[in-house]
């Protein structure tokens, strides 16, 4: 989710030539008073992508423009989003996700509503309980990829879980990313705090190091530069045929492949994988409320929901929304992905970040 987009990542690589994602509705700025002003601000990170159908439809319905502001990766967004909040950029923030959203909560930086459809929404998701200050959008798994043609070659049966990373047969092939600047890095560290606890993902990480984790800025010099099952890492002679991505990579690698392959090059390690829920609030001190609860409405609306995982490589959160057939054969989602609770998340974060960077960056 945020900071790996695939289709931006296919355009770079010459895979496939895509219009350009979101909108960036005509009308008024939406500066107007509430009940006044047509136009609702969206503010979201980089990876907000949506078919070119659906806002217009969304505007049909409604009367109400919208306006699209991307505003960096999911860290950065929601940091602006922070020091702007006396006066937001717009209405509705959408991309804070469960690893930096008591970031947000702390700050006062959304006001309460209860969507329309909420009631569609997998229980699971709703991390805020009743107080109702986000509402669910997505999901998605964060979790060791691999490259199923270096695994076969050697005859090598590729991990599946935490503790294999660490065996001596997969030394020297997993790249991750650095926990303090990238979400997937972050979202990795916490799986790993998740699965060994307080008093076990220090000495896991050691062993990690020891079995020659490499650690990159982000997803992108990772997943395209340094891993060798992705179209890109292929181009780019990479050799590390593990990485930290996303459930949904794989069925990406067969849907902007040119030529497209018969079956997904990259699998899944599921017993690696960490849960994020994606959400959406509406500001505090929005200047078209009305406006925003409107489009908070529309964002777990089945019509969008069902639109979402071929554009943000993500997973609906509304019960029903159909699947597309590329994520159910290619990228399932994983069946019990390590969760932690916001709270913790909150509590001991920065404190896990700072331990981790010296265990490992030292």
């Amino acid at each position: 989710m945020h900071t790996r987009t695939f289709a931006a990542a296919a355009v770079s690589l010459g895979l496939v030539t895509l219009s350009a994602c979101g909108s960036s509705s005509s009308g008024d700025s939406g500066s107007g008073s509430d009940g006044g002003s047509k136009t609702v601000t969206l503010v979201s990170h980089s990876s907000w992508a949506v078919s070119k159908n659906v806002l217009p439809e969304f505007e049909k319905q409604t009367g109400y423009k919208v306006r699209v502001l991307e505003d960096g990766d999911a860290g950065q967004a929601v940091n602006k989003a922070i020091l702007t909040k006396d006066n937001p950029q717009g209405d509705v923030f959408f991309g804070v996700d469960n690893t930096l959203l008591s970031r947000a909560l702390d700050n006062d930086l959304f006001q309460p509503y209860a969507a329309k459809g909420l009631d569609q929404v997998g229980a699971e998701y709703r991390l805020d309980g009743d107080k109702h200050r986000v509402t669910p959008v997505d999901h998605g798994d964060i979790c060791v990829n691999y490259d199923k043609k270096y695994f076969a070659d050697r005859r090598l049966a590729p991990p599946a879980t935490f503790d294999d990373l660490v065996k001596p047969a997969y030394k020297d092939l997993l790249v991750t990313e650095n926990a303090s600047t990238s979400s997937p890095g972050l979202g990795f560290l916490l799986g790993t705090a998740a699965k060994y606890g307080d008093a076990g993902w220090e000495a896991y990480w050691k062993k990690l190091k020891a079995n020659g984790v490499k650690v990159v800025d982000g997803w992108d010099q990772a997943y395209n530069e340094e891993f060798s099952g992705s179209a890109g890492g292929k181009k780019a002679g990479a050799d590390r045929p593990l990485v930290v991505s996303y459930a949904s990579s794989p069925p990406a690698e067969v849907i902007f492949g040119d030529p497209k392959p018969a079956t997904a090059p990259t699998g899944v390690a599921t017993g690696t994988c960490f849960r994020q829920v994606e959400f959406a609030g509406l500001l505090s001190n929005a200047k078209n409320s009305a406006g925003g609860k409107a489009l908070i409405d529309f964002l777990v609306s089945k019509q969008f929901q069902e639109d979402m995982p071929l554009n943000m490589f993500v997973y609906p959160v509304v019960k029903g929304a159909a699947v597309p057939a590329e994520f159910t054969k290619y990228g399932p989602a994983a069946q019990d992905p390590e969760t932690m609770d916001p709270a913790k998340i909150a509590a001991d974060r920065d404190q896990w970040v700072k331990t981790w960077t010296s265990l490992v960056l030292k």
